[in-house]
Parts: C-alpha cells; sequence; structure tokens
C-alpha cells in the first residue's frame, strides 16, 4: 500500500482528497499546517507528498526545500492557489517535481500522484534525466549525452515538460495550457508546431537516434531511445 502525506490547512480540500485517495488504496495521513507536515514527512517515509504552497507555521516551499537539503528525494506536488508561470518556476525550484493549481478536479490530482509514484528515483530532485537527455532545473542547463544543447526559456520549459512525462502521448491542447498558460484553446494556431520544430532540430541533432516523435493528428511523444 502506497503511503501518502498530505500537508493542506484547507480542512475540506483535505477531507475530499484523502477520501478518494483513500478509496483507490493508498494510505493517507494528514497534517494541517507546516511544521506538522515537516515533523510527519520526517518520520513517516511517505511514497509520495502532496504540499499546498501556503501554510501556517511554515510554507510550503520551506518544508520541500527543508527535505531536499537533508537528500529526501520523495517525489512532491505541489498545490497553490498561484498560478502564474514564476510561481510555478519557483515551486519546481524549490525542489517540486509537479505543480497543480487549484482549484482542480480530484481525478487529476490522482492521475499525477500516479505519475509522480510511475517515474524512475534518479528522474526526482533537481536534475531530470530520460534517456540521453539531462535537464539541470537550477542551472538551467540542458545536455544530451556530451552535447549541450542551447535553448531559449520557452524550449527549456517544453522540454522540462516532456521530459517529466517522457513516453506519454501530449496533445496540444495540453501544451498549450501548461507550457504556454493558455486559459483556452485558440481555434487555430501553429504555436506548438513551431516550437516544437525548433526543439526537435536541437534536442535530436545529425545522425542521432530521435527522441521526439510527432504523433500524426495527436500530438508528441518524448522516447527514450531503446
Amino acid at each position: 500500500m502506497m503511503k501518502v502525506l498530505l500537508i493542506e490547512d484547507d480542512a475540506g480540500t483535505a477531507e475530499e482528497i484523502v477520501a478518494e485517495l483513500s478509496e483507490l488504496g493508498f494510505e493517507v495521513e494528514w497534517a494541517s499546517n507546516g511544521i506538522e507536515g515537516l515533523d510527519k514527512a520526517r518520520a513517516l517515509h511517505p511514497d509520495v507528498l502532496i504540499v499546498d504552497r501556503m501554510l501556517p507555521g511554515m510554507d510550503g516551499l520551506t518544508i520541500i526545500e527543508a527535505l531536499r537539503k537533508e537528500q529526501v528525494s520523495t517525489p512532491v506536488l505541489v498545490l497553490s492557489a498561484l498560478g502564474a508561470v514564476d510561481d510555478r518556476v519557483r515551486g519546481l525550484r524549490s525542489g517540486g517535481d509537479d505543480y497543480l493549481t487549484k482549484p482542480f478536479a480530484v481525478v487529476e490530482l490522482i492521475a499525477r500522484i500516479e505519475a509522480l509514484l510511475r517515474r524512475p528515483t534518479e528522474s526526482r530532485g533537481t536534475t531530470l534525466r530520460v534517456g540521453p537527455l539531462e535537464l539541470d532545473l537550477i542551472e538551467r542547463t540542458a545536455w544530451r549525452g556530451e552535447r549541450k544543447i542551447d535553448l531559449l526559456p520557452r524550449e527549456f520549459r517544453l522540454l522540462e515538460y516532456m521530459m517529466r512525462r517522457s513516453d506519454q502521448l501530449l496533445t496540444r491542447a495540453m501544451l498549450l495550457e501548461e507550457v504556454w498558460n493558455y486559459k483556452f484553446v485558440p481555434a487555430t494556431t501553429n504555436l506548438v508546431d513551431v516550437h516544437m520544430g525548433r526543439l526537435r532540430h536541437k534536442v535530436d541533432g545529425a545522425g542521432e537516434p530521435q527522441l521526439i516523435h510527432n504523433v500524426r493528428g495527436s500530438g508528441f511523444i518524448l522516447r527514450p531511445q531503446q
């Protein structure tokens, strides 16, 4: 049974999450403030953490930073009412693995928790690795093997999003919402295709096995070379 630690000060939100996860077979512990949450994270060794950004006693990002300094690699999903790109980046740079903006559907939270639990341990923390690709989230650098990849900020965010969801089909609508923060999908736009074309040219060099695949009519997949 997978153990989840939820650190959330809103009782209504917490009760809903606990009920849904428990029904799916997760063992869920709840802490209602930051200090209690950090203590439980250290004592219980959960398989995954769900941490609210704004907490009484200790900020959620402070909790994550403290655990990362102690070499705790438990995957963390950050919850926050702050949805701006800068806030998301701050959450990830603090050591969060994924970021979900309030309000959210519990079914999406569950899907993200399941995705975090499927990730290999070495992909957690401040460095992402997928096949020959390596992304340093602190230094903001990208490498394919020994070759450095020079990325623009939007390209870096796009590659980061894809690496966190490798082997998953990503639709253009998903990418527009998560990478560009669009609240609606324009009827016609080639924004994703243009940026993806540039990214593919940088990631998949001449003579290198293709990592970014275009699934015609559906979207894109970052697939580690076999």
